[in-house]
């Protein structure tokens, strides 16, 4: 038995559950029926003709697959106020910002209540599997969380990020407590303006409760990695913060250096234990488990984009478990991470068939030949099936209806389907649809972008060197185009190396299309700019500075043109240039 914890009982959550996922299809219909009816009213679906029905098959007949194009006048009169029905019946009662990483610039996308109550549900049905593997006494969690910039649209609502919409939620900080997931850092350090400062507090709060703390948590493994850079950095800082028991004077935000020096008070027992532990790592090896003894495991989203920051992520957390948190998007939830004990690479996730319904656009026909891969765009696209209709081992492209508006949604997600847990499907992520790198008839995802970032930092690893983090660009100013992949590398490479990355990078590119256009030179070689130490970081501060929160941040690892300011920030940081001979 887990037992019940103020008012929490892991026992109920995980038989819930089972009963829900017992009976998906039953549980699918009612969620539908229920959305239909909670927006009856809405102008978005009256006039679409449903007429009240409420069954899948008048749905699927008559409300259209969208994206966020076309529901993007529909959003835009909510976010300037208009107070008739739109997109739900119910009010919105906020905006939530897409991070803007992928496209460019932030999406607005509905928000009410109804989505903080499938976050928490989300929340705590991970929590009760992972709690049952690795159970968690009442403490602490170091937290690298953060909340975004905040503004009033033309009609009044705020419009912040999604995860700032949940954090400012009463429901958020229950929820917390009764799962032993209470930050270290009070609000202020949360919802403060300055991430850099946020950043420094968060790791200082984490050193003052170091006995208490039981996980090590931030939306993005990226976030995670980022924090211990800075504290390989700022180490004796914090430790000089510790034993006089007075706040760095970096702190220049008066409710934080407030809120924080409440919190800290002189121990030269705890700083020196500190400084001796930091001094006795060998290149921050298991620097996590050294500082926080008491804590059980590393957790945070780490599938898709942030699996080539697991590498470094495993050194920090030493013999910590790593766990993937849940799938979802700033649009809604999609599942839990039931399988606690699953390397992050192999994670999967159980779909909740009561958040929202759902709907899956086979892609078979990717798999089925070269000569169909190339010609993908030819092929008609299938019809979605339901939830339960998937085959394990097919990858679908994943459409979403939820509480807060958005029927029909194309997420943009391409899953696989893993297993089923009782009757509900296990998704694991695969890559974003529209993240393609393409000159001529080539297609290469940013999952084979990973792919063969992680054999070029094989070579590097050789020579003691590691990626920092890299970006791709599709360079259509030469003819033919030819693909761009910048890295920012730990330390100075030499010129041998690094003919040899590009030579790598080119061939590990196995698309039959590029390989093809490749050795008939319908695509030039590939080029590899090594970019100055840092920056990334200034791509990051770029986005940070139009409103994206920490806590959403993903790099970009896919640049367009569009993307101008990124592309200017990349090509601006340029040290050295090399083009591949690997189809001389």
């Amino acid at each position: 038995m887990l037992g019940k914890v103020k008012g929490f009982s892991a026992d109920q959550v995980i038989e819930e559950f089972e009963a829900l996922t017992k009976d998906a299809e039953r549980v699918q219909r009612d969620t539908l029926q229920r959305i239909l009816q909670d927006n009856e009213e809405a102008e978005y679906l009256q006039k679409l003709g449903l007429g009240g029905r409420t069954d899948p098959h008048s749905f699927k007949s008559l409300v259209p697959l969208v994206t966020h194009k076309e529901l993007e006048p529909y959003i835009q009169r909510i976010v300037d106020g208009e107070a008739y029905p739109i997109l739900t019946g119910k009010p919105i009662t906020s905006i939530s910002l897409s991070s803007g990483t992928t496209q460019g610039k932030p999406k607005f996308v509905p928000f009410n209540e109804d989505l903080v109550l499938v976050t928490m549900q989300i929340y705590k049905t991970s929590f009760a599997f992972r709690n049952r593997a690795y159970p968690l006494r009442d403490g602490k969690a170091l937290q690298f969380i953060y909340s975004s910039k905040q503004f009033k649209t033309k009609g009044g609502l705020t419009a912040t990020t999604a995860t700032t919409n949940v954090y400012r939620s009463e429901q958020f900080k229950r929820t917390m407590s009764d799962i032993h997931s209470q930050c270290c850092s009070p609000d202020e350090v949360i919802f403060s303006p300055d991430y850099h400062q946020s950043l420094y507090c968060h790791l200082l709060c984490g050193l003052i409760f170091s006995e208490e703390v039981q996980l090590v948590f931030s939306t993005f493994a990226h976030s995670i990695v980022l924090a211990f850079r800075t504290f390989e950095q700022v180490w004796e800082e914090l430790c000089s913060d510790i034993r006089e028991g007075v706040l760095s004077s970096r702190i220049t935000i008066p409710a934080i250096r407030v809120a924080v020096s409440r919190l800290l008070r002189p121990n030269p027992e705890l700083a020196n234990s500190i400084y001796s532990k930091c001094v006795r790592l060998s290149s921050w090896y298991g620097v996590i488990p050294e500082i926080w003894p008491n804590a059980k495991y590393v957790y945070g989203i780490m599938t898709g984009s942030m699996e080539p920051y697991l590498n470094k992520l495993r050194h920090y957390a030493g013999s910590l478990p790593l766990m993937s948190a849940d799938y979802g998007a700033s649009e809604g939830w999609i599942g839990a991470n039931i399988e606690p004990d699953l390397q992050p690479e192999a994670a999967s996730f159980a779909v909740l068939p009561n958040i929202g319904y759902f709907e899956f656009i086979p892609l078979r026909e990717r798999a089925e030949s070269q000569e169909h891969r190339r010609d993908l765009m030819n092929h008609r696209e299938q019809e979605p099936i339901g939830l339960t209709e998937v085959e394990v081992g097919e990858e679908y492209e994943i459409i979403i209806t939820t509480f807060a508006g958005l029927y029909r949604y194309r997420l943009g997600d391409v899953v696989r389907v893993t297993g089923f847990h009782n009757s509900t499907p296990k998704l694991r992520f695969v890559h974003r649809k529209g993240l393609i790198l393409s000159v001529n008839i080539d297609k290469n995802t940013e999952k084979d972008l990973q792919l063969a970032v992680e054999e070029a930092g094989k070579l590097l690893a050789a020579e003691k060197l590691e990626v920092l983090d890299f970006s791709s660009h599709v360079d259509m100013s030469t003819n033919p185009g030819h693909y761009v992949i910048f890295l920012e590398l730990s330390d100075a490479a030499g010129e041998g190396v690094l003919s040899s990355c590009s030579d790598c990078l080119d061939r590990a590119f196995v698309d039959p299309g590029y390989v093809g256009s490749r050795k008939v030179r319908a695509i030039a070689p590939l080029e590899l700019r090594v970019v100055r130490r840092g920056t990334f970081r200034k791509i990051m501060d770029h986005y940070l500075s139009l409103g994206a929160a920490m806590s959403q941040y993903k790099t970009p690892h896919c640049v367009g043109a569009s993307n101008g300011r990124v592309l200017q920030i990349l090509n601006g940081n340029v040290q050295n240039s090399y083009f591949s001979a690997a189809y001389d």
